[in-house]
């Protein structure tokens, strides 16, 4: 009885990793959708010539995977700080705690991004997530809308909350987010944060030059 006890205990803690996996591609499919259409004219590194036939997603993000990621940052990048002072979670929970998050991220004139965050977590623990991504402008045709889809690696979430993400190794654990947002002026920004099956976190940022 105790072991079956603690059979159940342990499937209780462990991550509905399908669950976390469709919000995750749920989030992530309509950035794509909305993205893709306009890749080249965001990131024009990706397609050499505009007459050449669409080489499909596929073979874009072979190619950005493939792209030279140490150069190109010194003449038209962009450092960007950044700033989230709420998060909302999908299902309330008395272990939630204020998520306040401070960032640094740096933006080559292609799209590509690097950056790290520090924040607070869910569960009042210090966390930190570092990423590389990419941010796509004018969607839809639309000056002023961007989306974004970073992927990195998460850090904090300890016991006993080291459970509530996925394959997580001593506080170690793989990130994906997708991001849209809202370019009001030429340096302030206001974006939504897609935390999987967690929640959304709203950001604020500028640009400094």
């Amino acid at each position: 009885m105790a072991h079956r006890a603690h059979s159940a205990r342990t499937r209780e803690k462990l991550p509905t990793m399908g669950a976390m996996m469709y919000s995750t591609l749920v989030c992530i499919a309509p950035v794509f959708i909305c993205a893709v259409p306009h890749a080249r004219a965001s990131t024009p590194a990706l397609v050499a010539d505009d007459d050449a036939s669409d080489p499909g997603a596929l073979v874009r993000f072979d190619q950005w995977l493939a792209s030279d990621w140490r150069s190109g940052w010194e003449s038209g990048s962009t450092w960007r700080l950044m700033f989230s002072p709420y998060t909302v979670h999908y299902a309330n929970s008395p272990e939630h705690r204020h998520v306040v998050m401070l960032g640094l991220e740096r933006q080559r004139e292609d799209g590509l991004v690097l950056g790290t965050t520090v924040f607070r977590n869910s569960f009042g623990q210090p966390s930190s997530y570092v990423y590389v991504g990419q941010r796509f402008d004018r969607v839809a045709e639309v000056d002023q809308l961007f989306v974004y889809l970073t992927g990195g690696v998460l850090h904090g979430y300890k016991p006993p909350f080291d459970h509530k993400v996925p394959l997580n190794w001593r506080g170690f654990s793989p990130g994906i987010v997708a991001s849209m947002g809202w370019q009001f002026t030429s340096d302030g920004a206001a974006q939504v944060n897609m935390l999987g099956n967690s929640g959304l976190m709203f950001q604020l940022s500028i640009d400094l030059h």
